[in-house]
């Protein structure tokens, strides 16, 4: 027996059927969370909208994929719903048949997976042909008829934070320096000449005192950054120099060269702050870490932390079920999203919207006009003075306020809380924002899946 099959090839051939042990898990399959959500799930269509089934024109080469393209989606929402990481999925992959059938696989005991890179790599072919918008409208047609008041939607924003370390000055600049040194080191000792006199010790030792100190003056955290800007300056100018002096040779590999541009687009960002002197300032594209430096500060302005460190994605939610109208690493006022917002829905579902719940972020003078012209009720609050008398308009008004308080903050605690969003644990964007949009629509199917059981349930009763 081959160490992986697809169940589909081997379900005819599984001789004596009423012993058939493997027929008993396929039964109660049906009747778990899984099973629910592989019902709703077009998994054959979102495989096509990935560019996962294609006929070959020349017949296939090359090693048998262990996964069906629908099982490489399968492996996707299988990999947020339990929130585990690759090894220990693929532990757990080995030893329950039902995630096997949910991923229509079949794997031999006595012969399990071992390499956990296996799902790293399907991660990292999807997330480079992931369309976020096609794949919604795949999902939204498979849901639609499951779903009700389609004409009322709610939006609101949050930021998914990526998993680093809260960014200081100080951190940033010492981490580059040690990556930046221990290159020029390399570089010296591949050259075969001396090695360049920095005051490195000095400052590691200075950074060290200072790190373990608690509490900082700001004359202390001026004299340390001013140290280690002109030491990583100086540790730079030597890699410049050894570079141009063997321009005919290749120093540096492609990584190295990556790194090294980063940190000295770091060092710019850095040596201009610091010589402003305003702590407030503003800069733009701002590299706030070496091994992501696509992530950006996103100012929220929370009470329990004022800035976070992520991708900010604004949302519409239609009947408890979410969908991304806008992701972007880079800050963006969500306020001017909404006309977006209306044609992404009516993309969706073909049904005009007719109520919509936002925050006051989104109630702006032309958003409330846009709204007035078609003829929009929204949750916003009505300007001008309080009259005494509420009136039919006034309730809806209040009603949507506050379903958009509960369900769509309920919605983001949700995906963070349960499905592995709270930290995204990505190396790459792509991949990142591939593991957003599988933890928002497998909290989606969950919650459809949940839903559907409760109505099978009172129906019974």
């Amino acid at each position: 027996m081959a160490k992986i099959q697809q169940i589909s090839e081997i379900a005819q051939s599984l001789p004596f059927s009423e012993y058939d042990f493997y027929d008993l898990y396929r039964r109660t399959f049906t009747w778990t969370e899984l099973g629910r959500m592989k019902r709703l799930l077009p998994l054959h269509e979102m495989a096509l909208g990935f560019g996962l089934v294609r006929k070959p024109r020349y017949g296939t080469r090359g090693r048998k994929s262990f996964f069906s393209p629908e099982g490489k989606v399968a492996l996707m929402f299988l990999k947020m719903s339990t929130g585990l990481s690759a090894p220990k999925l693929m532990e757990q992959l080995n030893g329950n048949v039902h995630y096997q059938i949910f991923c229509g696989i079949s794997i031999n005991p006595l012969r399990p997976l071992t390499n956990y890179k296996l799902i790293d790599d399907i991660a990292s072919e999807l997330s480079g042909k992931l369309k976020i918008q096609r794949q919604q409208d795949i999902l939204a047609e498979a849901w639609k008829p499951y779903m009700k008041d389609l004409d009322t939607f709610y939006t609101d924003a949050t930021c998914y934070e990526s998993d680093m370390r809260y960014p200081t000055d100080r951190k940033l600049l010492w981490e580059c320096i040690e990556k930046s040194y221990r290159m020029m080191c390399e570089l010296s000792q591949r050259l075969g000449t001396r090695r360049p006199r920095t005051k490195f010790l000095d400052v590691e030792k200075a950074n060290m005192g200072y790190v373990k100190q608690r509490r900082h003056s700001k004359s202390q955290q001026r004299r340390l950054t001013r140290r280690l800007i002109h030491l990583l300056g100086k540790i730079l100018g030597e890699i410049r120099r050894m570079m141009r002096g063997h321009e005919d040779e290749v120093l540096l590999r492609a990584r190295e060269q990556s790194t090294i541009d980063i940190i000295t687009k770091v060092y710019r960002q850095q040596k201009k702050h610091f010589n402003s002197n305003d702590p407030r300032e503003s800069i733009r594209d701002r590299i706030v870490s070496i091994s992501k430096p696509y992530v950006r500060p996103i100012v929220r302005g929370k009470e329990v932390k004022n800035v976070e460190f992520g991708a900010k994605c604004n949302n519409i939610l239609v009947d408890g079920i979410s969908f991304i109208e806008k992701l972007s690493f880079n800050a963006f006022s969500e306020g001017t999203r909404l006309e977006h917002c209306i044609k992404m829905h009516k993309r969706l579902f073909k049904v005009d919207a007719r109520k919509i719940g936002g925050d006051t972020g989104y109630a702006g003078t032309s958003n409330r006009d846009l709204c007035k012209e078609r003829g929009i009720q929204t949750s916003f609050v009505k300007r001008g003075r309080p009259s005494a008398e509420k009136k039919e308009k006034d309730f809806v008004r209040q009603e949507l306020a506050r379903v958009r308080a509960t369900q769509m903050e309920g919605s983001f605690g949700t995906q963070k809380e349960h499905y592995a969003m709270r930290r995204i644990k990505a190396r790459k964007k792509k991949t990142e924002i591939l593991y957003i949009f599988f933890g928002i629509h497998t909290a989606n199917v969950v919650h459809l899946a949940g839903r559907l059981a409760e109505k099978k349930e009172a129906k019974a009763a």
